[in-house]
């Protein structure tokens, strides 16, 4: 029976680590970020894999770092047929690349050679994509330059966000992993160098990222705005404070004033105009200091002074 290592981390990888245990393979051991402090309270929390890796009684390993490390070694004395990768988070050392005779393999979130990097799934949506997928590639030195092995591409719908995208992928991921695994095994499998000329970068999400530049039209901000839902979500200034947007749409109001500028109040959502004499509603915010609310309870409470002129930045 193949032996296989599964390194991942989040909530996308957790359904792959999953579809590997009910199909019968020998997971010899699951390789998780060390546990992480979460939320204001900062309570230690596991990873998702880690979650469900204990729920289905697998040995878990944590690497603070994996290069250098004991744990690391702890994984070649295991002796993989192969490692799977999906989201897992650092960089693989080339005498673990090297190691398992069927090589190291990702499920890798991006219609490579498009967007290699962290954060593919933000970038796709931030970028107005119309179409991502995942892809089943070896792993190399460099980052996500591995040859392709499969690929399965998705729509992305005009109302998909980040979060919604990423379950989305995952159950694709599952689904071509599921399908692609035997030829793997049984060598028999294609491999597709990956053209250099077309590759486009996703690193991990800055904080630059995630500010809203007003003087952009509305629908490039909705992007954004969607793109960085339900994490780490865009934010603007109001006020002196941050004011964080956790979901918006383009809106109606057309204008002629600086981008920034409060143009409409309605009951349920406000305008705030953007570049190109658009706007962008917003409905779902979060003020500085405050809870996220929807835009319809701010109007009603803290937001109750806001008035058409007020200024964003």
């Amino acid at each position: 029976m193949t032996s296989i290592i599964f390194m991942g981390t989040p909530d996308f990888s957790a359904p792959i680590l999953r579809m590997l245990h009910n199909e019968g393979y020998d997971i010899k051991a699951v390789v998780t970020q060390p546990d992480r402090p979460v939320g204001r309270k900062r309570v230690l929390t596991p990873p998702p894999v880690k979650a469900a890796a204990l729920e289905l009684g697998l040995s878990v390993i944590q690497p603070e770092k994996l290069r250098g490390s004991e744990e690391l070694q702890q994984i070649l004395d295991l002796q993989p047929d192969i490692v799977i990768t999906a989201a897992f988070g650092q960089i693989l050392p080339k005498e673990l690349l090297d190691a398992p005779p069927l090589g190291c393999i990702n499920v890798h979130a991006s219609l490579l050679p498009k967007y290699r990097g962290g954060a593919p799934i933000h970038q796709a949506i931030i970028d107005g994509e119309k179409e991502t997928g995942v892809t089943i590639m070896y792993m190399a030195e460099k980052l996500d330059a591995g040859d392709i092995i499969s690929q399965k591409a998705i729509a992305i719908e005009e109302d998909d966000h980040t979060g919604g995208l990423f379950n989305k992928l995952s159950v694709v991921g599952c689904e071509l992993l599921k399908e692609t695994l035997p030829s793997i095994i049984n060598r028999t499998n294609s491999r597709t160098v990956q053209d250099e000329t077309q590759v486009t970068f996703a690193s991990n999400i800055s904080r630059e990222q995630e500010r809203i530049d007003w003087t952009k039209d509305a629908t490039t901000l909705y992007n954004q705005v969607r793109g960085l839902h339900p994490w780490p979500v865009a934010y603007t200034t109001f006020e002196e404070g941050n004011f964080k947007i956790w979901w918006a749409q383009v809106g109606q109001a057309k204008h002629n004033v600086t981008p920034g500028t409060v143009v409409a109040i309605a009951k349920d959502h406000f305008e705030v105009a953007a570049g190109n004499g658009t706007a962008l509603a917003l409905y779902d915010i979060q003020p500085a200091g405050k809870k996220r609310m929807t835009a319809e309870d701010y109007l009603r409470g803290t937001g109750s002074k806001l008035q058409i002129g007020d200024q964003f930045k």
